[in-house]
């Protein structure tokens, strides 16, 4: 008989043995022979396993699948910016860059369940054919497309299509007792970058580039010359929220603000010898004074022109950290319409910066970074913003610049949080603002129409105490309780957002910008600085 007091040992000793052994022989693997074959190199490795794992696995795979998530990973492990893209979104990713997609033509908006016409692009097919603003798009090719849960993709996807192709609508329209019916004929319809270009006061316009796109160039071309003719003296160029597009559109930009022969950027890689890009004697606002805006939201061209115009003291950089994205994509195509975007180079601005972030902690840390800044203070403070001396650079006027993450302002902006209060909060998340001013403006068409321009709309049109109330009142029926304490800290943001969403509903971005701009801290600051720059010139011995 076993000792009672050893036999504790004896079982933990066989279960010790029981481990050791199972984990030498592994009954669960079974032992197979080489399946690789001689070719199998690094090169060719990644094939023939999932060749084997499609063959062989258990159970039934989706190969595609496997050798676009395979594909992903790789790339992600280089760095943040080399991605693949499969070819059902390639043709979707491409569309922002190229400026056009084909479709009938309309803003929407999806309000209470149902597809809101918020305009019929001009000379779009939608206009054509005698869509309006406030129609309620209720049926496509006879499908009901109201009440159903409809979703953004849901509305491309009816409604985009090859160009020449033919879809049918039914539209509900504010006083017609019944839906009219249209026929439309899709074509190519324009994404401006653009978003706004008017003038902020007698001398100063302004310009809003919303990405680099193949048609960018020509968009600020006509808009710089449409304020130059109404007495445009000098620029305010707000890049904020821009994360970039194509380079040769940035260096376009650069070139109407920089004389002959000077540096805007270079590109090196492993691979890719040293590329220049200078100014020609072609720019058509080489004088004017410029500021430009900057965010932590703008990156890659649109830090390309920050910090070319800023290494040359050709402009005053206003705003906050930029992205710091500073590697260079090069776009191939497969056979299959997949493409992949791997980093070839870095640039580099006029004094040598590179301003690309570091990504050695990863994908994820990566992507945290902004949040970081955040966390540490430096959306509110300028003292937060810490760069190595050893990224020091000196532009030719004596400014001192940096490299290594993101342009960093000559005049630095902290983010506004005066009226921020949780009654805003909820108001925002719930974009009960926007949802209001819609239905707003839906009601009151005939009202609104006696404001025949946007100057009449900015300066006479006004958010009286009873359209307050009824936001207030509209808020709580979508869920955001009243909230008095709320209303009075944020009460001159609401204001602000209800006339410029009802501006948007009348006369696009028109009437959406110079509204939300006309508190805005950064563009205040832009014109002050001008008035500075003209006082000093004065005043110069």
């Amino acid at each position: 008989m076993v000792n009672k007091k050893i036999l504790p040992l004896i079982i933990f000793g066989m279960l010790a043995a029981g481990v050791f052994i199972g984990g030498r022989l592994n009954p669960s693997f079974i032992q197979s022979k080489t399946f690789f074959t001689s070719r199998a190199t690094q090169f060719n490795k990644l094939s023939e396993v999932i060749s084997y794992i499609s063959n062989e696995y258990v159970d039934t795979i989706n190969q595609k699948t496997l050798v676009d998530n395979s594909i992903e990973k790789i790339l992600q492990q280089l760095d943040p910016h080399s991605s693949y893209i499969p070819a059902e979104d390639l043709k979707a990713v491409n569309e922002s860059l190229e400026g056009n997609f084909e479709g009938i033509g309309v803003e929407f908006y999806i309000l209470d369940d149902t597809i809101m016409v918020v305009s019929a692009l001009s000379g779009g097919p939608s206009e054509q054919a005698g869509v309006l603003s406030g129609d309620r798009i209720v049926k496509v090719n006879n499908e009901n497309v109201a009440g159903i849960g409809i979703t953004n993709n849901d509305v491309f996807q009816k409604l985009r299509g090859r160009e020449g192709t033919e879809v049918d609508i039914e539209v509900i329209r504010h006083g017609r007792e019944k839906p009219i019916p249209f026929k439309i004929i899709r074509g190519k319809i324009p994404l401006y970058s653009v978003d706004v270009a008017y003038m902020v006061n007698d001398s100063t316009g302004l310009i809003k580039i919303g990405r680099f796109a193949a048609t960018t160039f020509d968009e600020f071309h006509a808009a710089l010359d449409s304020l130059k003719l109404v007495g445009m003296k000098q620029l305010i160029l707000d890049l904020r929220n821009n994360p970039g597009g194509y380079l040769g559109t940035a260096v376009q930009l650069c070139d109407e603000f920089l004389p002959d022969k000077k540096l805007i950027v270079y590109m090196q890689g492993k691979a890719r010898p040293r590329t220049s890009n200078f100014a020609t004697a072609r720019g058509d606002f080489e004088n004017g004074p410029v500021a430009v805006l900057i965010d932590e939201g703008s990156a890659s061209a649109s830090e390309i022109v920050a910090g070319a115009l800023q290494d040359w003291d050709r402009a005053t950089i206003i705003g906050r950290r930029s992205f710091g994205k500073g590697l260079v994509q090069e776009q191939t195509v497969f056979a299959d319409g997949s493409a992949i975007r791997l980093t070839i180079a870095r640039y580099y601005t006029p004094t040598g910066r590179s301003i690309q972030k570091p990504y050695q902690d990863g994908y994820e840390d990566y992507e945290r970074e902004i949040y970081k800044r955040m966390i540490h203070g430096e959306f509110e403070s300028a003292d937060s913003i810490h760069m190595p001396d050893s990224l020091k650079f000196i532009t030719p006027g004596g400014r001192t610049v940096y490299g290594g993450g993101g342009i960093v302002p000559d005049i630095f902006i902290p983010v506004d949080t005066t009226g921020y209060s949780v009654y805003w909060s909820k108001l925002s998340s719930e974009a009960v603002i926007s949802q209001f001013s819609y239905d707003f403006t839906d009601k009151n068409r005939t009202a609104l129409s006696a404001y025949k321009t946007v100057n009449d709309f900015i300066r006479n049109f006004k958010i009286t105490e009873s359209i307050m109330h009824d936001f207030v009142d509209y808020a709580a029926e979508k869920g955001v309780k009243h909230d008095e304490k709320g209303i009075q800290i944020s009460g001159r943001f609401i204001r602000e957002q209800i006339k410029a969403f009802i501006g948007r509903q009348l006369f696009r971005n028109n009437g959406f910008y110079p509204v939300i701009f006309e508190n805005d801290k950064a563009v205040q600051k832009a014109v002050e600085s001008f008035s500075v720059s003209r006082e000093l010139i004065l005043n110069k011995p």
